[in-house]
């Protein structure tokens, strides 16, 4: 985590007017400087925390990449983080999934928090998957209920410590995968690593993992959409039983190419 000089900090808080008072409102005190850059209809937020705000601010950003669907062992054919306009885009999934405690806030889909363009190569040491759903559940409402982190692992473990009243003022709870069956707004997570995690290993240390959020239920599969799927805001058809879930009652998932081992059930408002 990096520090920032009180002057970063005092034009942060100058930066945060607040509007005209509406008719018979209460106006929410002035923020901290941490949520100083979010714009107010989300800080605030304007409306209530919503399954369908999430869910149309997802397809929104995967319509921004040119809706590129990802099928299993076929790559993108183009780095689309890279290219001008959605280097951007990374780059407000960063400034605006997190706050300035973090040196990554700065990134973009190319450059480091120095504005230093990194090779190619380095991609990996860049991924901005989680970032992308900080910035859904960010702009779609969240506020305080969502920990906003460049890592899937730290919101997977705090939903599982909300899940076990440790932490309760979490929006999100884990789920088991042959248990629950996930529903739009919902996040479906597998872990990355050589070392499996498993559900009741949570909560736990950092573990490479990845997320997306269910845009879709169809009929044998869900629609899925994340964030540096391939390098872009892409879709995944994931494949599910019958009813739903990721894997059937002996608890053998369903889908043959992601270790998926938990569910985050998110606790919208409406």
């Amino acid at each position: 985590m990096i520090r920032r000089p009180p002057l970063l900090l005092g034009l942060m808080l100058a930066g945060c007017v607040a509007p005209p008072t509406a008719p018979s409102a209460v106006l929410p005190p002035l923020t901290a400087a941490l949520d100083a850059h979010i714009p107010p209809f989300a800080r605030w937020p304007y409306q209530a925390f919503s399954r369908e705000a999430a869910v149309q601010i997802a397809l929104r950003e995967w319509r921004a990449f040119g809706q590129p669907v990802v099928y299993p062992n076929i790559e993108l054919p183009e780095d689309e983080e890279r290219e001008e306009g959605l280097w951007q885009r990374v780059g407000e999934y960063w400034w605006l999934g997190l706050d300035p405690r973090w040196r990554e806030q700065g990134w973009t889909g190319v450059h480091d928090e120095n504005g230093v363009v990194f090779p190619a190569s380095e991609d990996g040491n860049y991924a901005w998957s989680a970032a992308f759903i900080s910035y859904v559940m960010r702009i779609a409402g969240a506020g305080s209920r969502f920990p906003y982190t460049p890592t899937h692992s730290d919101y997977i473990s705090a939903a599982r410590r909300h899940s076990l009243g440790l932490e309760p003022g979490t929006a999100l709870s884990a789920e088991r995968i042959e248990v629950y069956a996930p529903q739009r707004g919902d996040l479906i997570c597998y872990w990355r690593g050589r070392q499996p995690v498993s559900y009741d290993e949570l909560p736990t240390g950092r573990f490479p993992g990845h997320c997306d959020i269910v845009v879709a239920i169809q009929s044998g599969y869900l629609d899925v959409i994340g964030g540096n799927v391939d390098n872009a805001v892409a879709m995944k058809h994931i494949p599910a039983t019958t009813d739903g879930h990721l894997a059937g009652p002996d608890g053998i998932v369903i889908d043959p190419d992601h270790h998926y081992f938990v569910v985050l059930r998110v606790e919208y408002l409406r």
